[in-house]
């Protein structure tokens, strides 16, 4: 079975200094070794670019070591694209469940899950996606 990363694991396990290295990077590096399945949403590469490109450590990140460290960590994961259609029935999906502002993001990344049907979404924003993905509740997973 694969598990996706969220956006959320995915850049702490790239940033060295990020407090949730340790937690986070054994997915990378288990992918790596050959030893479990896991995915990335096509979105999630984005999503962690812009993450790591402003976050709050010293020294900053530069685009291009944030473009080198996503290129290199994540070349073990499978990829996950998105149709229009995928972008268009999670949008409506969510307007349906009354959220609104950025949800749409988590919404996309469990629309990939969804689509791979993986054993689980791992996130350190648990309830999050328990709102955008209520029926996926006992597949999200925090590492």
């Amino acid at each position: 079975m694969t598990s996706l990363l969220d956006t959320s694991v995915l850049v702490p396990a790239l940033v060295e200094v990020h407090p949730n290295h340790e937690r986070a990077y054994p997915w990378l590096e288990r992918a790596a070794a050959g030893e479990i399945n896991v995915a990335v949403s096509n979105h999630s590469l984005a999503e962690t670019y812009a993450t790591m490109t402003k976050l709050p450590v010293r020294p900053k990140i530069p685009p291009g070591l944030a473009s080198r460290l996503l290129r290199d960590g994540t070349v073990a994961l499978t990829l996950v694209p998105l149709t229009a259609e995928d972008y268009h029935r999670t949008i409506g999906r969510i307007a349906e469940l009354g959220l609104a502002g950025g949800m749409v993001y988590d919404a996309l990344i469990a629309c990939a899950a969804e689509k791979l049907d993986v054993e689980a979404l791992v996130t350190f924003n648990v309830s999050d996606f328990r709102r955008v993905w209520p029926e996926g509740h006992d597949r999200i997973v925090a590492p």
